[in-house]
C-alpha cells in the first residue's frame, strides 16, 4: 500500500523562510530510516504558494488562478510518498517525524487500480498497467 504524508504550510513557508540547521539535520535523519527500510517512494519539500497556480474547471471554462493562496488550512508545504503493508505501519512511521508544537500531519492512502475492483474498465486497467510500464523503463533510462 501506498500512502501520501502531507505536511502543513504555515507562515513561515509561506515566506520563504527555511527551517533552521537542527530541523534539517533531524529531517535528514528521519528519511534515511525511511530509505534504510526500504519503504520511502519520493519526499521533497515545496515552494511557497506565492510561486504556484491553480486551474479552476467550470464548463468548458479554465481560469488559472496566480499563488499566493491564501486560506491556511490548504496549504501544504511538503510531502512524502511511502509504500508500507498497512495504515497503521504508515502512521507509526509518521509519529517518528521530528515535529513537534501541535502540527497535524495528514495520511491518505494512494488508491490502487486493484480498490476498483470491477468498477474500473478492463482497457483502462491496461492502459494504466502500459503506462506504469513506461514509466518505469522512463526512470530507468534517466539514470
Amino acid at each position: 500500500m501506498r500512502f501520501l504524508i502531507l505536511v502543513p504550510g504555515n507562515e513561515q513557508s509561506e515566506a520563504g523562510v527555511l527551517p533552521d540547521e537542527k530541523i534539517f539535520i533531524e529531517m535528514n535523519r528521519y528519511n534515511e530510516e525511511l530509505v534504510n527500510a526500504g519503504v520511502m517512494l519520493a519526499a521533497h519539500g515545496l515552494h511557497p504558494t506565492s510561486k504556484g497556480a491553480k486551474v479552476k474547471f467550470s464548463g468548458g471554462k479554465r481560469t488559472i488562478i496566480d499563488g499566493p493562496f491564501t486560506e491556511a488550512k490548504e496549504l501544504i508545504a511538503g510531502f512524502w510518498l511511502i509504500e508500507v503493508k498497512s495504515k497503521e505501519e504508515a502512521i507509526e512511521w509518521v509519529k517518528r517525524a521530528p515535529f513537534d508544537g501541535g502540527v497535524e500531519i495528514e495520511i491518505r492512502q494512494v488508491q490502487e487500480a486493484e480498490d476498483l475492483g470491477d468498477a474500473l474498465p478492463e482497457e483502462v486497467r491496461l492502459a494504466e498497467q502500459r503506462m506504469s510500464a513506461q514509466m518505469a523503463a522512463q526512470r530507468q533510462q534517466r539514470k
